[in-house]
């Protein structure tokens, strides 16, 4: 097995890539839209539930004589090539970061270790099986899937469509049934059946009911729906959703729910990447995991807007126009705080953020922002205090009334393991909020909810 790792947001020369020269091939300036047909799993679900990852984002970008890796970490296969995405804040020969980011937004247990490339393949059939139950909620809060199916019938209620062949096969002495078909719309169709096959699936797994408990009342609406469900329908069902996948703009949850369900059955009795699927991968967005990690730890003193679910959107102007989503707004409206989560390095941190708070600013009356970026040298905070005046009329000053601070969370490095990184992390974490206290006057609750 050939394996390549590289960071995310990183530039490498092109020379690096040749042992995995296949798969290179395969994803190089190539679309998340177009990689997505093929195999390729990205979550959350791009374009519609992530800002910072579009459809024609790339995996790996040409530039001259290096390839420029993307916002996303995971992995990727194609036959006996790999490649690893890790995060550019991992400093040791593991990426515990990323690990920890999956373990605390998405509530993943400690699988996802990148030392060891012998179960690769397994470690990412378990990832989308741990993503399951995210995809299963979302999608169910739409209601159970109902779609027109086409039922048959024997017996003497006739309300469709006489089917004279399988009623002479059936009905010969006449006993007085006869064999129709009908066009109902119904729960127990197609993709219900898929989702209850990816369950029973799912329940077989040693951790199987564990991973289910949190969805239990979700999955019972399915089992519910699908009272003719027989596990030697499997290949059948699997079939029928490859033909018809769910194009309706409302049900789009159950869309990416019946993707993930396909990838995880057809993967049942095969090799991750067999067959006509030669390319794989399951990636994530950097900069969604850094922000929604962040709010686990700020989330009693802010309210987090996120344009994924339409929740808490504000508007710059009146009459509903200028749609915002700032990262975070302070839940004190006498002392009202912005802040922004940034998967960045602080000296990336520049004009097009700070114009971006700035608005964010000034629509909410705010005298004070932060930015929460990942810290990996454990800096001082840097704080910028807003100029007024023109330099035409030489009066630029310092005001001393609105700052920026970029307020970093150091991440640990040179750990000798996962459990060591995480008891760091957690002392980290303290701090982080401990500090930010002592600036805002604010206070959090993260030691205590964490004890």
């Amino acid at each position: 097995m050939k394996q390549l790792r590289i960071k995310d947001n990183d530039q490498r020369n092109k020379e690096e890539f040749f042992d995995i020269s296949g798969l290179t091939k395969t994803i190089a300036d190539k679309t998340f839209g177009e990689l997505e047909k093929e195999g390729i799993f990205v979550f959350p679900e791009m374009v519609r539930d992530a800002e910072d990852i579009t459809s024609d984002q790339m995996i790996l970008q040409s530039v001259n004589d290096t390839y420029r890796s993307g916002n996303v970490m995971g992995f990727l296969g194609y036959g006996e090539e790999r490649l690893v995405i890790e995060s550019r804040f991992c400093t040791g020969d593991n990426d515990y970061l990323f690990q920890y980011l999956l373990e605390r937004v998405l509530d993943f247990p400690n699988i996802v270790n990148l030392e060891t490339d012998a179960t690769h393949d397994d470690k990412m059939f378990s990832l989308l099986l741990f993503l399951f139950p995210s995809y299963l909620t979302a999608a169910m809060r739409k209601g159970a899937f109902k779609t027109y199916v086409r039922n048959e019938y024997n017996d003497g209620n006739v309300k469709g469509t006489i089917n004279i062949d399988r009623h002479i096969r059936r009905n010969v002495p006449f006993v007085g049934n006869i064999a129709y078909s009908q066009r109902e719309y119904a729960y127990d169709n197609y993709l219900m059946q898929l989702v209850r096959h990816t369950v029973e699936f799912i329940k077989r797994r040693p951790y199987g009911h564990k991973l289910l408990a949190n969805v239990k009342e979700e999955v019972q609406v399915v089992v519910d729906a699908t009272p003719d469900y027989e596990a030697k329908d499997f290949r059948r069902v699997l079939v029928e959703n490859k033909k018809n996948t769910v194009r309706h703009a409302y049900y789009h949850e159950y869309r990416a729910l019946q993707r993930l369900c396909i990838l995880i059955l057809q993967n049942e009795k095969t090799q991750v990447g067999l067959g006509a699927r030669k390319i794989y991968g399951i990636l994530f967005d950097g900069a969604w995991l850094w922000e929604e990690y962040i709010n686990l730890l700020v989330d009693e003193v802010f309210y987090h807007p996120m344009n994924k679910g339409g929740k808490g959107a504000q508007r710059l102007f009146a009459g509903g126009t200028g749609l915002i989503y700032p990262d975070f707004i302070g839940k004190d409206p006498d002392n009202r705080i912005i802040a922004d989560a940034k998967y960045k390095p602080v000296d990336n941190i520049g004009n097009k953020d700070y114009l971006q708070v700035l608005a964010y600013m000034f629509r909410f009356d705010s005298k004070k922002a932060f930015y929460f970026y990942p810290e990996i040298d454990d800096i001082e905070d840097k704080v910028l205090w807003l100029n007024s005046g023109s330099s035409y009329e030489k009066n630029v000053q310092k005001r001393d009334d609105i700052c920026l601070i970029k307020h970093g969370l150091h991440i640990p490095g040179n750990v000798s393991s996962y459990d060591e990184f995480v008891d760091y992390i957690k002392t980290c974490e303290v701090q982080f909020l401990s500090a930010l206290s002592e600036i805002t006057d604010i206070k959090g609750n993260y030691v205590a909810s964490s004890s």
